[in-house]
């Protein structure tokens, strides 16, 4: 796959390509709807338009990335609609068959997140996660039934809270995807900072990029509607 960015806009790296991987080997439904969060040059709604995806979405906070993501839509030869804003602000109430997303995951030295420059494509707060706990949250009910999310971030990112938090939310969770190999130039500029906060075990220098999977079971729109009261309801 051909892929151009414009300047500023995070050129795909291997997790990009890990987590196409797996959205290639998923069943859609016919017709099927996708929403690609996060998609900086467009690379995986690409992907899922050339998978068969009847309608997909494509969704940056960055200008310069729903640019880039329509430029490569039109030089791919496929039908993708990209708009800006925040996460699922910018599709509403929508439902999809899909979801993927290679959402920010790098921990950095602030909690909060860059408003502006390059660091806005891999800062996370300090554990990572700001994005992530706000995709799991909110995916399910952006779920058809029978639908699935489908996340890329790494071992130092907490996997296992990734899980819980969607099986929190009614979905059925599992790793779909392993890759370990050496860290990255971002985390390893890092490493002091992430031993310290126990992200990563001191003097290991590797990391396990993950394709987290989670699927909606096809049943009625009650069960995430239970899930969501579950959650909301305080414990006696």
């Amino acid at each position: 796959m051909r892929i151009l960015t414009l300047p500023g806009v995070f050129q795909p790296h291997s997790d990009t390509w890990l987590l196409a991987d797996q959205l290639r080997a998923q069943t859609l439904p016919p017709r099927a709807s996708v929403l690609d969060l996060c998609t900086g040059s467009g690379a995986l709604a690409i992907c899922a338009a050339r998978r068969g995806a009847r309608e997909v979405t494509a969704v940056d906070l960055s200008r310069r990335a729903v640019w880039t993501a329509r430029m490569n839509a039109r030089l791919a030869g496929v039908r993708v609609r990209a708009v800006r804003g925040d996460l699922f602000d910018a599709v509403g109430d929508q439902r999809f068959d899909a979801i993927v997303s290679n959402p920010p995951y790098v921990p950095a030295p602030e909690a909060e997140l860059p408003t502006r420059g390059a660091r806005r494509a891999w800062d996370a707060g300090l554990d990572g996660r700001v994005l992530l706990d706000r995709i799991c949250a909110q995916a399910p009910a952006h779920l058809r039934p029978g639908g699935f999310v489908l996340l890329v971030h790494s071992s130092v990112c907490g996997p296992d809270q990734t899980l819980a938090q969607l099986r929190e939310g009614g979905l059925e969770a599992e790793v779909v995807a392993r890759h370990r190999g050496a860290l990255g130039p971002l985390l390893r500029r890092r490493v002091d900072a992430l031993e310290e906060r126990g992200l990563l075990e001191r003097g290991r220098r590797e990391e396990e990029m993950l394709v987290v999977r989670g699927r909606r079971p096809a049943r009625s729109d009650r069960f995430v509607a239970r899930a969501a009261h579950d959650r909301a309801t305080p414990s006696r």
